[in-house]
């Protein structure tokens, strides 16, 4: 089914909506990564394994994945802020569960229900966007709403880390499900209602899936990702490994990295619309060249060689989160839900192997093997990226060739 859209101006409370979706996709990312910097209070508030932890964040990533390609059959129909805002509610009732369990087993029940909202609210904030905004504010507009998907993935985990060191890490969960109540609050005024014209259902999922110029994007988000989060998953105990950092000062460092990641969004919404594909291809080539050092050269590097390698990673991989989204919405026409969803399912599915794999790594082999491994798969996700076309526009003749 395709609904009818009004093509939209930019009015100041649209712009205003752009950024409560902004907090809610900070809000939604946040709290699936939320434990990666708290892998340590978590397991001892718990008495269980870093490992065990560390699970958790697959098992939402996975269940966020196929929340999303369920969202986007069966839920299309339905009212869209209504929607948005049912799910947020879900997620403050996850993050409350979060804040107040006391076993790891009930730990994983909050994460799965949270990782249903999460899917969804994720899937459906690209057809959402694209429903605000003119063709013309469509890069500005990606880049504020999934910029909240970026500062989440490179300041949500040393917010976590910072809250639970100085506060206990259960009150990183009550600030999420605060955050979620302003999100839903926000949604509720300022939203408008959305009629999107993206065509939904089984047929248009499989036409999304014929795609061969999407699927390369999806193998190579499914390959970058998943080599980031493999390291970001174990960036905590890496930083710990160093002889040259204190505990006190990881931190400090985990912040600068988000500040980083803050900085390489603002400047990834300036350039995206021109030089869409070279931010994306140079994002994952200084991400692999930082993580290869980090992983081949950590006895050798000091406090200012971390300090800078990590600025690097920060700043870059909002190109590649901000890019691979933005990429897909060009290219999916009237079918931005479903190509939506697909890519939400392959990051999340990406972030759930990338912890898995990292898990894995570390107890097989080391710390450093780890990041060596996943530098090696960053600098081979180029070569999927090399053979993309490259598209600066929305353009109806190469949407049709491409579905």
């Amino acid at each position: 089914m395709t609904s009818e859209i009004k093509s939209p101006e930019m009015s100041f409370r649209t712009w205003l909506a752009l950024f409560i979706l902004a907090i809610s996709t900070f809000t939604i990312v946040t709290t699936e990564l939320a434990p990666v910097g708290l892998l340590t209070p978590i397991a001892d508030g718990l008495h269980t394994s870093e490992s065990s932890i560390g699970i958790t964040v697959t098992l939402y990533a996975w269940g966020g994945a196929l929340s999303a390609l369920l969202a986007s059959v069966f839920l299309g129909n339905l009212p869209k802020k209504i929607l948005l805002l049912t799910l947020t509610i879900i997620l403050v009732i996850s993050n409350t569960l979060s804040a107040t369990i006391d076993s790891f087993e009930v730990l994983l029940v909050a994460r799965v229900i949270g990782s249903v909202a999460h899917g969804a609210f994720w899937a459906m904030i690209g057809a959402t966007t694209v429903a605000m905004v003119p063709v013309k504010y469509l890069g500005t507009a990606t880049s504020i709403v999934f910029g909240g998907v970026s500062a989440a993935s490179v300041f949500g985990v040393p917010l976590s880390n910072y809250i639970g060191l100085y506060f206990g890490w259960r009150q990183a969960f009550w600030l999420m499900a605060l955050l979620s109540m302003v999100a839903f609050f926000g949604i509720m005024l300022l939203v408008p209602k959305i009629t999107t014209k993206s065509t939904i259902g089984i047929n248009a999922l499989k036409s999304v899936l014929s795609s061969a110029i999407l699927w390369k994007i999806y193998a190579a988000t499914l390959l970058a990702i998943t080599a980031h989060f493999a390291a970001f998953t174990f960036i905590e105990p890496w930083l710990n490994s160093q002889p040259t950092l204190s505990k006190g000062f990881i931190p400090t460092i985990l912040f600068i990295y988000g500040i980083a990641g803050l900085m390489g969004n603002f400047l990834t919404g300036i350039i995206i619309d021109k030089y869409l594909k070279t931010t994306v291809t140079l994002s994952a080539l200084l991400i692999g060249i930082v993580l290869l050092n980090l992983g081949i050269r950590a006895e050798l590097l000091s406090r200012t060689d971390i300090l800078i390698a990590i600025v690097l990673w920060g700043v870059a991989i909002s190109g590649i989160f901000v890019g691979l989204q933005t990429w897909v919405l060009r290219l999916a026409g009237d079918k931005t839900f479903p190509a939506s969803a697909v890519y939400v399912s392959f990051f999340n599915g990406a972030i759930g192997i990338g912890a898995l794999v990292g898990s894995w790594m570390v107890s097989a082999l080391s710390l450093h093997a780890l990041f060596v491994t996943a530098g090696a798969a960053i600098v081979l996700s180029i070569l999927i990226i090399s053979m993309i076309p490259s598209n600066n526009s929305i353009s109806k003749t190469f949407t049709e060739k491409a579905l």
